[in-house]
């Protein structure tokens, strides 16, 4: 892959030099993995770190033979790289919902490319901060409402990984228990407030093509928090 593409699909690489971007992506793997194939396993965290370049996956975390999903990612989003530097067991797995294609490299080299520009070491903390506030509002969100908690992860994947376009802005349709459980709003609660989004007009599902389109932006915004 160039390395003007890749830094346009992760911005967060775009400080780092030509040449030690294409020093990382010398080893770099596109793969392509069908809907409802994991991607990666739970006893394969801390091998690579996988960028993704198409396509929307799932985080699940696994107990006996239950399953629950903690993070939905998107394009231009990446994961595995916290766990190359945790060696202890994973409890968790990442399944494509849709068709997905990421570009995967190796753990040390990762590892290496980190410690050749000193802004990147700044850049990943950023990351890291950022991802930890995302993780105390989830825990703030248990305070809200079910609607409210419906409406900031709906908005909260549209700002992350949105389409925009005239009619609102684009994302995957998440099966009801997926979003139930991003939530921690009951399934059958959650479809109450999707079909009242719905006939606000706030939101429209095209279940064909798998899309749940955010029709309202502005009363969307106005109904969740931690924009």
């Amino acid at each position: 892959m160039q390395t003007d593409i890749f830094k346009e699909l992760f911005p967060l690489f775009d400080a780092a030099s030509v040449e030690t971007l294409e020093w990382l992506l010398a080893e770099a793997v596109e793969r392509d993995y069908p809907a409802g194939r994991a991607v990666l396993m739970e006893d394969a965290w801390g091998n690579a770190v996988y960028f993704i370049l198409s396509g929307w996956l799932k985080v699940r975390f696994l107990r006996n033979q239950e399953a629950t999903t903690l993070a939905v990612l998107g394009n231009g989003d990446f994961f595995g790289e916290m766990a190359i530097l945790d060696e202890s067991p994973r409890s968790t797995d990442v399944v494509a919902f849709t068709p997905v294609r990421v570009l995967s490299i190796p753990a040390q080299k990762f590892i290496q490319f980190l410690f050749k520009d000193p802004q990147l070491h700044h850049r990943m903390l950023q990351l890291m901060v950022r991802r930890l506030r995302k993780t105390n509002q989830r825990i703030q969100l248990r305070q809200q409402v079910p609607a409210i908690r419906v409406a900031t992860i709906l908005t909260g994947l549209a700002d992350a990984y949105g389409i925009k376009n005239d009619a609102g802005i684009d994302i995957f349709n998440l099966p009801v228990q997926d979003i139930a459980d991003l939530t921690e709003v009951s399934p059958e609660d959650t479809v109450k407030i999707l079909e009242k989004l719905k006939d606000k007009s706030w939101i429209a599902i095209n279940p064909k093509r798998q899309v749940l389109s955010i029709t309202n932006q502005k009363q969307m915004a106005q109904l969740a928090v931690f924009r």
